[in-house]
């Protein structure tokens, strides 16, 4: 018995100590940001445009540039990727083409970024002639996204009891009515909280939009999908390797906008989650 206590004493101490050891990073890094980020924020920062090539001003077209590909992101990858999920998780049989297909979304999350930009410059910028615009980031990144979506929205499905399923084609419903108002409507926060994840992930990244969409400097906003856009995480690797004498204000600053918006997109999930959650009576 003592054996016992001591061997659940010495585990809770680990994994006490596991959870120490990734929170830590994590807590060091927000407060360095947020230590050098808040005295350079102000409605001046975020509203206004660069000046004196960004060493002075805001960072407002990099904040609508950022929203702009998000919204875009979305708008390509959600409905796409839940009806790839719907497919192979409701009617598409379990033979090698389905487990190939999986097998190839597996693999596509965990492709490197940056072969995903490279992927978006040869298709979408070279080959479609879109040019280095938001349109062909927007794509690239929704390609980017549409494994963690098509993931998440199969796992979601997939917690829907079979019972409901079975229940409702008693009851003389077809598969899709089935899919529609009984699975989908069960579903839907975990799709949505996949999702946007997802849609977090794609606003911080820096590669794929390196050659398909970001510019370098622009102190006016877009006035097309098929233009160029500023967007926080090119500006900041921008400031950070190829502008001298920035203020670290403006640096941290910047990188302080980016982390909020995430946190405000990943804060939007678990508040969909937790609401629809409350409805489930299973």
């Amino acid at each position: 018995m003592r054996d016992t206590r001591r061997t659940e004493r010495i585990a809770f101490a680990l994994l006490f100590l596991a959870t120490i050891v990734i929170v830590a990073p994590v807590g060091i890094i927000l407060f360095i940001v947020l230590w050098h980020g808040l005295p350079g924020l102000s409605l001046e920062f975020i509203f206004s445009m660069p000046r004196e090539g960004m060493r002075a001003g805001g960072i407002f077209p990099a904040i609508i540039g950022t929203l702009v590909l998000t919204i875009m992101t979305a708008v390509f990858s959600i409905p796409v990727g839940i009806l790839a999920a719907i497919y192979l998780n409701e009617y598409a049989g379990k033979n090698w083409l389905t487990r190939m297909v999986e097998m190839a979304i597996i693999n596509l999350a965990g492709i490197p970024s940056i072969v995903y930009g490279l992927f978006g410059l040869g298709l979408f910028v070279a080959f479609l002639n879109f040019g280095t615009s938001i349109l062909a980031g927007s794509l690239t990144l929704a390609i980017m996204t549409l494994p963690v979506i098509i993931t998440a929205t199969r796992e979601a499905l997939n917690a829907v009891p079979q019972a409901f399923r079975e229940v409702s084609f008693s009851l003389g419903a077809s598969r899709w009515q089935t899919v529609r108002g009984v699975v989908l409507k069960n579903a839907i926060p975990g799709i949505l909280t996949g999702a946007i994840l997802g849609l977090s992930r794609a606003a911080g990244e820096t590669a794929p939009i390196l050659f398909t969409a970001a510019a370098f400097y622009l102190p006016q906003l877009p006035q097309s999908v098929f233009d160029q856009c500023m967007a926080l995480p090119y500006h900041i690797y921008v400031l950070s390797t190829q502008v001298p004498n920035v203020s670290p204000k403006i640096q941290y600053g910047t990188v302080l906008v980016l982390v909020l918006m995430v946190f405000m997109l990943n804060i939007m999930a678990a508040f969909i989650r937790a609401k629809f959650r409350k409805r489930k009576t299973w």
